[in-house]
């Protein structure tokens, strides 16, 4: 009898545990959905006023290390929000600092600023009053959700648990030659430093998705890449009389063919690997034999392993080539990338974020591309993730890629990248402070 009743006792307990349990994940989830709806509803409100901004940035193009009225625009903005915000950081770098009413970690979000020497040559209202320069990587853009999501959040201070900080970043495109610039440049400066994120997130716009989607990758997202100059050593003569010189562009045509074996016979072909030459220049006449020849290219890999194997392979090659001619040759590499590694356990926790906003057949995964991104540097030094916001809109005729003087984007997609980006750091706070 005894046993029976501490029995029925038990169950009793546990059935109202379970039911408290099942109570307070349904207050939870209510309390969730809520939030979704609310940030949902402050971003739509925002609409115009991204929409003017990213027109802005877009109308006034600035070019790598020299993002000076930019900076201006971003810090005005924040300090207006109510931000803690520092300037000058990498050189026209902004960092702010959002504290949340209840204590938690720190997360980052970075946006990056410069633009391309690139002319642009679609009729738009906002069309580039800069000459020979546009926003054509969609930098414009990403300025403009990160300021949305800061105003969207500066709102909501009483529902951060912790800190977030954002990062708006100069030069990503390359500082221009005997210039520091870009991640490298900020992070040595400190934008990582007090206080330090436990993870950063970042976006990028991308027309071959449609808007309304979004692409990820756990793991390789995008190539490391590097820029390299070749210089060729030869010997100057007329032309009349070629055996008394030695050929630099005669020599310079076979190291180019020879380059691209590495790729097509050296290195595994499972292995994504780009050797590009993408400028030469030499000589100085029609009838005089050139004494050097200059070439410039970049080298992209997804892998560590490719990337030192290639370098070694390039040198040897070169070296090979040129003292077959009795030439020399010089190597060096610059503007290094790491690979673009998003951290497998920090997709793997935003995930259900992502599907809750924008539905499952809306999460797409594109394979890991040769593009390059400085946002991997800050990812070598703390957990990152780095996804790609669809702006493409083939109905409208909204498909020109980046980098190319036609690229434009569909404006909707500014909503749902502070929709998702609000409510992806959110959740990353109220995840690591329990």
């Amino acid at each position: 009898m005894k046993k029976s009743l501490v029995f029925v006792l038990l169950l009793s307990f546990s059935l109202v545990a379970f039911a408290g349990q099942k109570t307070a994940s349904r207050n939870s989830l209510t309390t969730l959905q809520s939030r979704d709806q609310s940030i949902a509803q402050a971003s739509e409100s925002l609409r115009q006023n991204l929409i003017e901004q990213r027109r802005d940035f877009h109308m006034h193009p600035e070019l790598s290390n020299r993002e000076e009225r930019t900076a201006k625009v971003v810090a005005e903005k924040l300090r207006a929000l109510g931000l803690e915000v520092k300037t000058n950081i990498g050189k026209y770098g902004v960092v702010a600092l959002l504290k949340g009413a209840k204590p938690g970690p720190v997360v980052a979000v970075r946006a990056d600023m410069d633009a391309l020497p690139i002319q642009e040559n679609i009729d738009v209202p906002y069309k580039s009053q800069n000459p020979g320069v546009k926003h054509a990587c969609g930098h414009d853009l990403h300025m403009t959700i990160e300021l949305g999501v800061a105003e969207v959040l500066s709102k909501r201070r009483d529902q951060i648990s912790g800190t977030i900080k954002f990062i708006f970043q100069p030069a990503e495109e390359g500082a221009p030659a005997g210039e520091e610039g870009g991640a490298g440049l900020m992070i040595k400066e400190g934008c990582l430093e007090n206080p330090r994120p436990q993870a950063i997130y970042g976006l990028h716009v991308m027309p071959n998705i449609e808007v309304g989607q979004i692409g990820i990758n756990s793991g390789a997202a995008m190539a490391s890449s590097e820029k390299f100059n070749i210089k060729v050593h030869g010997k100057k003569v007329h032309g009349a009389y070629p055996h008394d010189g030695i050929d630099a562009v005669v020599v310079a045509a076979e190291c180019v063919s020879a380059l691209q074996t590495i790729r097509s016979r050296r290195i595994d072909t499972q292995e994504p690997l780009v050797i590009t030459i993408g400028s030469i220049h030499g000589g100085n006449r029609f009838n005089i034999i050139a004494d050097e020849v200059v070439m410039e290219g970049t080298m992209r890999t997804l892998s560590e392993a490719v990337r030192s194997k290639a370098h070694d392979m390039m040198k040897k090659t070169l070296d090979g080539i040129t003292s077959a001619y009795g030439a020399t040759a010089e190597l060096e590499f610059a503007q290094p990338n790491p690979v673009t590694y998003n951290d497998p356990k920090l997709v793997e926790e935003t995930l259900p974020t992502m599907k809750r906003l924008l539905g499952d057949k809306n999460i797409t995964t594109p394979k890991p591309q040769m593009g390059a991104e400085d946002f991997s540097k800050y990812q070598k030094i703390i957990p990152g993730f780095f996804y790609f916001l669809g702006v493409g809109n083939q109905a409208r005729g909204i498909t020109a890629m980046i980098h190319t003087p036609e690229f434009d984007a569909d404006e909707e997609a500014l909503v749902i990248g502070v929709k998702l980006m609000s409510n992806v750091l959110l959740d990353y706070l109220d995840r690591h402070a329990k």
